[in-house]
């Protein structure tokens, strides 16, 4: 697989979402590794995160509409899509399913009629969770948990999602497709992973800690994620130029999902305190006071029932409860196997970009003080 990383182009690529938090590193690495590579980038709007490159051309585009994507897809005429573009969990629901499923359904659509070769999808490693069971070196064997099963409506929108792109691999001559799914992105750009954390910092908040911190967690650079994706790119045009022949199945890549992690899962307060050390923190454990999780549970439910009432968002809620406190971690064989990937950034040095890079960027923004955002 080494001898990928010399190939000078992958054609025409499409990356969806391309001035997003994860799109934009993508566009970086294939620049990188591929720079002789056509990039175009389609976002709802391309003010953001702009590379420079000339290889880069940037279009404003909304997924949801199916004739605005055929007639772009028509003129830029891409060999390779890469959709990393979705909205915020925290939006409304209608929202998250008309992007997440109607969008990815509209860009299928078009990518098939205007002769895209490679599809690939960000998908979630959430995909697989449920409120009734850990995940212990969880592997793409386990089954999607949607629906009724799935308390998180965001997460049930990127399974059917996924499915819809993997059902659509090869049902048109030439059209392959794989789904990645990462775990826990954070990195340089990070909105949501981050900078609560390190708003827990100034706000003084380090001294709390809910359970007794035995539950091990994934959490993934975000460079890791993007060479996840190109792998699966270089290894789809790899498969297309082989067509008709159907790999093995050990050797499979279309059709198929990956778990993309850093390999390193960690007891989840220790990431975080590794993030609050990078901003300065030495507290020592100490010091440290232990919330157990059914006390903290209860709190959360009544500060969500006493903020919703005055329309706020607590500091404390359940969910937090409960990701703070569950066993989450992947296995990450099935990437390393067959897309010959492996962590370029470990978890250190990962938390050491991202935190200086949030902190850097604060210090810019009137909007901040000493990392506390002014409400």
């Amino acid at each position: 697989m080494a001898t990928q990383n010399v190939i000078s182009s992958l054609g025409r690529v499409a990356v969806i979402g391309g001035c997003g938090f994860l799109g934009h590193h993508i566009v970086n690495l294939l620049l990188e590794r591929h720079p002789q590579t056509q990039i175009s980038v389609l976002d709802l709007r391309t003010n953001a995160n702009r590379n420079p490159s000339p290889s880069v051309s940037y279009h404003d585009a909304d997924i949801t509409n199916y004739e605005q994507l055929k007639l772009l897809f028509s003129q830029i005429k891409p060999d390779v899509i890469i959709h990393t573009a979705s909205p915020h969990a925290f939006v409304k629901k209608e929202i998250v399913a008309k992007v997440n499923i109607d969008g990815t359904k509209n860009l299928l659509k078009a990518a098939q009629e205007t002769g895209v070769k490679v599809f690939v999808y960000t998908s979630s490693a959430s995909v697989v969770l449920s409120p009734k069971y850990d995940l212990t070196n969880a592997d793409e064997t386990w089954p999607l948990v949607t629906g009724d099963a799935q308390p998180e409506f965001y997460t049930t929108t990127k399974a059917y999602a996924e499915t819809a792109v993997l059902e659509a691999n090869r049902t048109t001559d030439g059209f392959l497709t794989c789904a990645i799914r990462p775990a826990g992105i954070f990195g340089e750009g990070d909105v949501q992973l981050l900078p609560p954390m390190i708003h827990a910092y100034y706000n003084r908040q380090t001294r709390f800690q809910v359970g007794s911190n035995d539950n091990l967690f994934d959490f993934t650079y975000v460079g890791n994620v993007a060479l996840g994706h190109v792998l699966a790119v270089q290894a789809l045009l790899h498969t297309h130029k082989m067509l008709p022949t159907v790999p093995l199945d050990h050797e499979k890549v279309d059709g198929e999902a990956f778990f993309i992690t850093n390999g390193q899962p960690v007891y989840f307060w220790d990431f975080a305190r590794a993030v609050w050390y990078e901003c300065g923190d030495r507290l020592p454990l100490s010091s440290v006071w232990v919330l157990r999780q059914d006390f903290a549970w209860a709190i959360g439910g009544i500060l969500e029932s006493i903020f919703w009432i005055l329309g706020r968002k607590p500091k404390l809620t359940r969910n937090q409860v409960r990701y703070s406190t569950m066993t989450k971690y992947h296995s990450i064989d099935k990437a390393k196997k067959r897309l010959g990937y492996e962590p370029i950034v470990d978890l250190d040095e990962g938390v050491k970009r991202g935190v200086r890079h949030i902190l850097a960027e604060w210090e810019k923004d009137e909007t901040q003080v000493k990392g506390k955002k002014i409400q």
